[in-house]
């Protein structure tokens, strides 16, 4: 009984450490969460508690710290990002240069001194070229938009 403990007292330090590892390696807060449960289930396992208390604790805190601190960490931590080119496109208003037909796979317009191919989003609408449309999507090399409307 005693070796089976420590091979499974191995076991959770040995995924504690995988999981740090993988934290460390993505920097993205993708599994700091489960690391916490590991610790958690690796403490009950030297105190002398039983497996299935040690998953249910793995488990459990896994889920405490994912649904409790996750909004926290989203909102707070790297808050100084900023917007890649395509990320700054979406929701901009833009004027298109040429007609955009989706039938005709048709439709292009310069944003940022780029050309884009153009899309509209709703497959009928055609956009005549000196439009203003609205980016809504980027699907690709390609722009979703819809016609601008004013608010």
């Amino acid at each position: 009984m005693v070796m089976q403990d420590s091979y499974i007292t191995i076991a959770w330090l040995g995924l504690l450490i995988i999981l740090l590892v993988i934290e460390i390696i993505t920097v993205g807060l993708t599994s700091i969460w489960a690391a916490g449960g590991a610790l958690a289930a690796l403490i009950l396992n030297i105190l002398g508690l039983s497996l299935v208390w040690q998953v249910v604790a793995f488990f459990g805190v896994t889920f405490v710290l994912l649904i409790f601190t996750r909004p926290f960490a989203v909102r707070f931590i790297n808050t100084q990002r900023e917007k890649t080119n395509y990320e700054g496109i979406i929701g901009k208003t833009i004027r298109i240069a040429e007609r955009v037909d989706n039938i005709r796979q048709t439709g292009m317009a310069v944003v940022n001194g780029q050309e884009w191919t153009v899309r509209a989003e709703d497959e009928q609408e055609i956009l005549e070229p000196e439009t203003l449309a609205k980016v809504v999507n980027i699907s690709g090399v390609k722009l979703i938009v819809r016609k601008y409307e004013e608010e």
